[in-house]
């Protein structure tokens, strides 16, 4: 399998989310040629119109490898050097699609059965894809799930907690704007005080951050603002009670605080000799609630280039992706019959 073309043909479809719907096509033609030679099965698991998940699995899927297909805006078309491969989903996730793939393919070679590929839609706006697939549980024990990790085990990630904040005022001409009431004075008032909310720590995931990720509102220059909006990520290392009770006093009778979207923080355990790491990032892993099985957290590529203009993943991390993801299903299956 030429994994670097197929990590190529993955970045150059469009799938900016929601809008999943050919790479998914794409991936269930490649996956049922894998079933066909292998005398495996692939599905289609609706999530909405136009929208599902791929799943394709060989026997009974005791270790189920599964990442994202969906990405981040804007869409940028693949190249690459004799180092790299570069595009939109370069790192997250399209290369670790193409290293699960490739590592599906060598252990079907080798006899191995027993395990399973899903591919879910959503991951970057709210784990749509996984919080369907929660609901139709397969058997699977253990779920490898893929992100850029650097090749390393995460031990932990960081939750997300979302808002938007929203703030109403009065139209006035700005020469006279005692008339009005400026919305986007509101807001940026607001978000000043959030940003100086005390923020916990923990001692394996670190501090809580705070980004204000969008702000958006008025009309003019010479107009005093009625209307202001902005979005806020917070990415948390435990309860956010406290964060949720903040934000909730900071906006109380200056502006509506609508909370959008929670995931929670992790903790995962290691494996076998694979080096560790902590991330800042959140995953799938919460949206699934363990009833694809325990949950380890691993991929190839480095998160701190995903999401940007300059996304991309190393080849030979590919490569190493490849011989990680085999090697933990063999141990995974293996331990799952010692322990019959």
């Amino acid at each position: 399998m030429d994994t670097f073309n197929l990590t190529r043909t993955l970045i150059d479809i469009d799938s900016v989310t929601p809008n999943e719907y050919r790479v998914a096509t794409h991936l269930f033609e490649c996956l049922r040629n894998l079933s066909h030679r292998y005398c495996g099965e692939v599905e289609t698991l609706e999530v909405a119109p136009h929208r599902f998940n791929v799943f394709a699995y060989w026997g009974q899927p005791i270790v189920t490898l599964s990442t994202h297909m969906d990405t981040v805006p804007p869409f940028i078309s693949s190249w690459e050097d004799n180092e790299y491969i570069w595009g939109r989903g370069a790192c997250d996730a399209k290369g670790i699609i193409a290293a699960m793939i490739a590592a599906a393919a060598s252990l079907l070679e080798a006899g191995t059965r027993n395990f399973g590929l899903l591919f879910v839609v959503g991951e970057e706006l709210g784990s749509t894809g996984a919080i369907a697939a929660a609901k139709t549980p397969r058997g699977s024990r253990y779920l490898i799930n893929g992100e850029p990790t650097e090749n390393h085990l995460a031990l932990g990630s960081k939750g997300a907690l979302r808002f938007e904040i929203i703030a109403r005022g009065k139209l006035a001409h700005s020469a006279y704007p005692e008339l009005g009431h400026s919305a986007i004075h509101a807001l940026l008032d607001v978000l000043q005080d959030i940003r100086r909310i005390p923020l916990p720590h923990d001692a394996l995931l670190g501090a809580t951050t705070v980004n204000v990720g969008t702000v958006r509102g008025g009309r003019a220059p010479n107009v005093v603002a009625d209307e202001a909006r902005s979005e806020i990520m917070f990415r948390t290392v435990g309860d956010p009670s406290s964060i949720r009770e903040a934000v909730s006093a900071a906006a109380r009778g200056r502006v509506e605080a609508r909370e959008i979207v929670h995931t929670s923080a992790v903790r995962l355990s290691s494996f076998d000799s694979l080096p560790t790491t902590v991330v800042a990032f959140a995953t799938d892993i919460p949206a699934f609630g363990g009833t694809w099985g325990k949950p380890f957290l691993i991929g190839p590529g480095s998160i701190h280039v995903a999401h940007t203009t300059e996304e991309r993943i190393a080849k030979k991390s590919i490569v190493e992706a490849v011989e990680v993801y085999a090697r933990m299903v063999t141990q995974l299956l293996a331990a799952q019959q010692a322990s019959l």
